[in-house]
């Protein structure tokens, strides 16, 4: 379907990636994956036509469609929201434009009749009389209501735009769908449906995404882009870490023996090359060697940052407490009558639709927004640490990466400052590194090197995994898991979810549900568990 011939790019003196030869097959799910930086938007957009190879050519199949994943939130505000998403498909979209002027004329000339005909015949051929019905079915599974399938998009956030654009290019039903981190701003129950969905097209993907549940669910194979090689692998994601790892230390084991065997080989040739009873065996030793490879073991762009919180103090088994907590936004009620109680070793996800307060709870028990009813008692013991969502709230931009971080703590040394920093990748002179030109994922690292330095035994994280590549989600995961205080976090990731919560708090409008246990036992009773 889609065919990669010697494509190469490179930006000046850099390159990114040389001589890839790929082919991508129907029906497949592939997982494009790398480290941040390493490429991967660069070669969905070679793929779209929306980026020039240095070199190279890409080939899909005549007649097919495909279907991209456009992050252009303004092109369509003009337009209502069910329109937008029938779109998707635009053969089909220009019949009902067509039929649709066609009905509304007073009176129609002989060859509008029989244009109505053709139109009518194609109509029924693209599923035209169950088109609005499929549209509105994607968008009440990404999660829109139907109130507001009929308004303009201009009325729209950027979250809901971008899944209303979700519903366009899979309305469309494309035979190739290329998708740039389909599950940003998705909550957790619609990443589920989106998964789902996904597993019955029958068309071929291609994926970018830093959710690993969602890698494992959908992906039928992984396309690696690791320093200037793109490599592909069957298997979903946790298969090829198992897969590559094991690959990697096969051949350091393989470089190992084959080193030690030409050591003991030089050393009989260095013994008896002059003897000239063993100089036959001496020049056979030295042909061995010739034929003796050592595999050139491929570095990587991948780094994964080092992550251990370590509490500066025992926590006791009060944490805190929200007795009758109630918050409004002007008319808008986020929380009603709140009531929790989290305790020592509660590792809490706080999971909800979007926009239900999952955020304000957060807000509301660190004291960042004030409560209109109710109290919130900390611990004696208790010293928070808190990973707010919005960094650009936390970091300024006047500042350096080592000049903000020192200002958590005075009297910290200049060498626990840059080890930090370095534990999160920023080494030698990027500690100066301007806060202003900071990426996502660096801003989200050095807040989590704040609460490394802050020490406290409870951490509360609101979507910690938004900006960081996998090798950062799975060292984050880790130490979440070992971690001897509470945690307490809000995520829409699932497998963060699933690996590191012991305590399910569901925001939903009628109250909250609070389940003690894991993600999926919570799954297997949620239908029984009503709203508090």
């Amino acid at each position: 379907m889609i065919r990669v011939k010697n494509l190469s790019v490179s930006f000046g003196s850099r390159i990114l990636f040389e001589n890839v030869n790929l082919g991508f097959d129907q029906g497949n799910r592939y997982g494009l994956i790398g480290a941040n930086g390493a490429g991967k938007s660069t070669f969905m957009k070679i793929l779209v036509g929306d980026f020039e190879p240095s070199t190279g050519t890409v080939t899909i199949e005549p007649g097919l469609r495909v279907g991209v994943l456009r992050q252009d939130h303004y092109a369509f505000d003009d337009f209502r929201v069910l329109d937008t998403v029938l779109m998707g498909y635009p053969e089909l979209w220009e019949v009902m434009q067509e039929r649709e002027r066609l009905y509304a004329l007073p009176e129609m000339t002989q060859e509008e009749g029989l244009r109505v005909g053709e139109l009518e015949s194609s109509y029924a051929d693209m599923d035209g009389y169950s088109a609005e019905y499929f549209a509105a079915e994607l968008l009440e599974g990404l999660g829109i209501p139907v109130e507001k399938h009929t308004e303009l998009m201009s009325s729209m956030n950027g979250g809901w735009k971008l899944r209303v654009l979700l519903a366009q290019v899979l309305f469309g039903r494309p035979d190739i769908l290329l998708l740039d981190e389909p599950t940003n701003h998705l909550d957790i129950d619609t990443i589920r449906w989106l998964e789902e969905f996904l597993q019955d097209h029958k068309g071929t993907m291609i994926i970018i995404s830093h959710d690993r549940h969602f890698l494992n669910t959908v992906c039928t194979h992984m396309v690696d882009v690791d320093y200037k090689q793109i490599t592909m692998f069957s298997g979903n994601y946790d298969y090829f870490v198992a897969a590559s790892s094991l690959s990697r230390e096969q051949q350091l084991a393989d470089n190992s023996r084959n080193l030690e065997k030409i050591a003991e080989l030089r050393e009989f040739v260095a013994r008896f090359s002059a003897n000239k009873s063993k100089a036959k065996q001496a020049t056979s030793r030295q042909k061995q060697i010739e034929k003796i490879e050592i595999q050139e073991i491929r570095p990587s762009s991948r780094v994964s940052p080092y992550i251990k919180f370590t509490p500066k103090q025992q926590l006791g088994k009060q944490v805190v407490t929200m007795s009758g907590v109630s918050k409004s936004y002007s008319d808008l009620q986020v929380l009603k009558n709140v009531n929790l109680d989290i305790v020592q070793g509660d590792k809490v996800a706080i999971i909800g639709a979007n926009g239900v307060g999952k955020t304000t709870l957060l807000n509301c028990m660190m004291g960042e927004v004030g409560v209109d009813e109710g109290t919130v008692v900390w611990g004696k013991s208790a010293q928070p640490s808190y990973f707010t969502q919005d960094h650009s709230d936390t970091i300024p931009h006047d500042t350096t990466v080592y000049e903000w971080l020192r200002g958590f703590d005075h009297e910290a040394d200049q060498q626990t400052i840059r080890s930090i920093l370095g534990r999160m990748l920023f080494s030698k002179d990027e500690v100066h590194k301007s806060t202003e030109v900071l990426s996502g994922g660096e801003a989200a690292r050095l807040m989590i090197g704040k609460m490394l330095l802050e020490q406290g035994n409870v951490l509360l994280l609101d979507e910690p995994t938004n900006h960081l590549d996998l090798e950062a989600i799975d060292a984050l995961t880790k130490s979440l898991i070992e971690f001897p205080g509470c945690v307490i976090f809000v995520s829409h990731a699932r497998q963060l979810v699933t690996d590191v919560a012991n305590r399910i708090i569901e925001v939903t409008p009628n109250g909250l549900i609070d389940f003690v246990g894991s993600y999926d036992e919570y799954l297997a009773k949620r239908p029984n568990l009503v709203a508090v």
